[in-house]
C-alpha cells in the first residue's frame, strides 16, 4: 500500500536527533517506521523548517520524508502553521496527483486542512488523527496556550469531510460524536510506545534513600505539577523529581519553573523538589525505573504517553481520571485514577502506595503486562493498517452478488430463446 502521511510540524528526523520528542512527533515517526516494516511504502510530508534540509530524505526502510516549501524556512509553532496551509495544500495537491498514493493520513488540524485541499481534485481518500481537540472548557480565559480562533471550526470541517477520524481515546470518540460525525466513521487506535526502550529491566538512574515521586512532561498550569507539589507537606520523607520543560541551563529563566518554585516555597517543601529540565529520550526509561511512583495528573490529556511509558517500565502510576487515562489505566489494577486538581485525594493515594510495597509492586507488574499487550508499535501499525483497508474497501465498486449474476444470465438466456423463436416463426412464414 502507498501511504502519504501529512504532518506539517513534525519531521521524523527531529525525533531521530532527539530535538522533538513530543507525542505527535513520536507517533508519526514510529507509526511510519512500523508501517514500513510491514511492507508499505510511506512518504511523510512535512513543512521545510530549515533551508539546509534536503527536499527529500530517507528515514527508515520503506519510509521517506518529503519537505514542503510552505512558509519561511524556520521553526514555527504548530498552531502558527495555519496561515501557510494554502501553500502547503497546493504543493501537496500537485505531488499527490503525480504519486497517486492509495490513502492519505493527516496528523493535527493544520495538516488536516492541507490534506483536505491536497486531495480535493484527486479524490484520494484521507483519514485524520487530531491528537488533541480544541474542546470547550479546555482552554480557560487568559491561558497562554489558547489556540487560534479558527481551529475549532477547522477541526469540525475536517472531521465531517474525511473518510475516517482515527481517534486516540474513547473520550475523543464521544466528543466527535457530539459534532455530528457518524459513529461508523470514527475509529479508536491508541498511540504506541517503544517497548524495546520502555521495559521493566534496564539501567536505573541514581537516587537517594528517600522515596521518589516523578513528574515527567510539560510544566504549564494545566499539567497539574503544582497539584503534586501541594501534596508534599503531608507526604513525608519523599522527594519530587520534575523532568521536562526547558533545558537545564534555562530553568532559571523559565516562567513555569518560577511559578512552580513559588508553589514549593509557599508550601515549605522547596528542599524536596528538584527540577531536571528537559531530559534526553534515552534517559527517560532509567529515570522512570528509579521512581517509586510516577504521577501524571493534567486537567485533560488526549492519551497520556508518559503514563503508558511508566507502565511499560513496571512503575505504578497515579493519574488524573480524564481523557485517555480512562482507556490506558485499570483502576486498582495498574494504578490509581484520581480527580484532577485535588491535592488531598492525590496525597492519600501517594501515602497509601508508599506505605504498601506489595500493592505498589502488584500495580507495577500489572501495568507492564498491559502496556506490552496493548501498546506496541507492531500492534498499533496493524490496527491502523486495518482502518486503511476498511476505507479502501468502501471505495471499491461492489462486486455483483452470485444471485444477481445467476438472474442476469437467466434473463439473457430467456431473451436469446425468444429471439430464436421469433426468427423461426419469420422463416416459417416466408416458406
Amino acid at each position: 500500500m502507498k501511504i502519504a502521511m501529512v504532518s506539517g510540524h513534525a519531521d521524523p528526523h527531529a525525533v531521530l536527533k532527539d530535538k522533538d520528542t513530543g507525542g505527535q512527533s513520536l507517533h508519526v515517526a514510529e507509526l511510519a517506521r512500523a508501517l514500513g516494516e510491514r511492507g508499505h511504502d510511506v512518504v511523510v510530508y512535512t513543512r521545510r523548517a530549515r533551508a539546509k534540509d534536503a527536499a527529500e530524505a530517507g528515514f527508515a526502510p520503506g519510509v521517506s520524508v518529503r519537505r514542503v516549501p510552505a512558509g519561511p524556512a524556520r521553526a514555527i509553532p504548530a498552531d502558527g502553521l495555519a496561515e501557510h496551509v494554502p501553500a502547503f495544500g497546493a504543493w501537496l495537491a500537485g505531488d499527490l496527483a503525480r504519486e497517486r498514493p492509495d490513502i492519505v493520513h493527516a496528523h493535527s488540524w493544520t495538516s488536516g486542512m492541507a490534506a483536505l485541499r491536497g486531495t480535493a481534485e484527486t479524490g484520494i481518500p484521507f483519514v485524520q488523527t487530531f491528537h488533541t481537540l480544541d474542546a470547550p472548557g479546555r482552554h480557560p480565559g487568559g491561558d497562554a496556550e489558547t489556540p487560534p480562533a479558527e481551529r475549532a471550526e477547522a477541526e469540525r470541517t475536517i472531521a465531517l469531510a474525511c473518510a475516517r477520524v482515527i481517534a486516540t481515546s474513547v473520550e475523543e470518540r464521544r466528543e466527535l460524536r457530539t459534532w455530528g460525525v457518524p459513529s461508523d466513521r470514527i475509529e479508536v487506535v491508541p498511540r504506541g510506545i517503544d517497548t524495546t526502550l520502555f521495559r521493566p529491566d534496564g539501567p536505573v538512574a541514581p537516587r537517594g534513600e528517600q522515596a521518589r515521586v516523578l513528574c515527567l512532561g510539560g510544566l504549564g498550569p494545566r499539567e497539574g505539577v503544582d497539584t503534586v507539589i501541594r501534596t508534599l507537606p503531608i507526604v513525608y520523607d519523599t522527594e519530587l523529581v520534575i523532568a521536562g520543560g526547558p533545558a537545564a541551563a534555562d530553568l532559571d529563566r523559565d516562567p513555569d519553573v518560577a511559578r512552580l518554585r513559588g508553589v514549593a516555597d509557599r508550601a515549605g517543601v522547596a528542599d524536596r523538589v528538584r527540577f531536571l529540565g528537559r531530559v534526553a529520550r534515552t534517559e527517560v526509561p532509567p529515570l522512570l525505573r528509579s521512581s517509586d511512583i510516577v504521577v501524571n495528573v493534567p486537567w485533560n490529556t488526549p492519551f497520556g504517553m508518559v503514563t503508558v511509558e511508566a507502565m511499560a517500565c513496571g512503575v505504578p502510576v497515579i493519574a488524573s481520571n480524564v481523557g485517555g487515562h480512562r482507556d490506558t489505566m485499570i483502576q486498582d489494577v495498574t494504578g490509581r485514577l484520581v480527580p484532577p486538581d485535588d491535592p488531598r485525594a492525590l496525597a492519600f493515594w501517594l501515602r497509601t502506595l508508599l506505605a504498601d510495597p506489595v500493592l505498589k509492586e502488584s500495580y507495577g507488574i500489572a501495568a507492564a503486562d498491559r502496556a506490552m499487550a496493548r501498546y506496541t508499535w507492531t500492534l498499533i501499525a496493524r490496527q491502523t493498517e486495518e482502518r486503511y483497508e476498511r476505507v479502501l474497501l468502501e471505495r471499491r465498486p461492489p462486486a455483483p452478488r452470485r444471485g444477481s449474476e445467476t438472474r442476469a444470465a437467466a434473463n439473457r438466456k430467456e431473451k436469446e430463446q425468444e429471439q430464436a423463436t421469433a426468427e423461426e416463426h419469420t422463416a416459417a412464414k416466408g416458406a
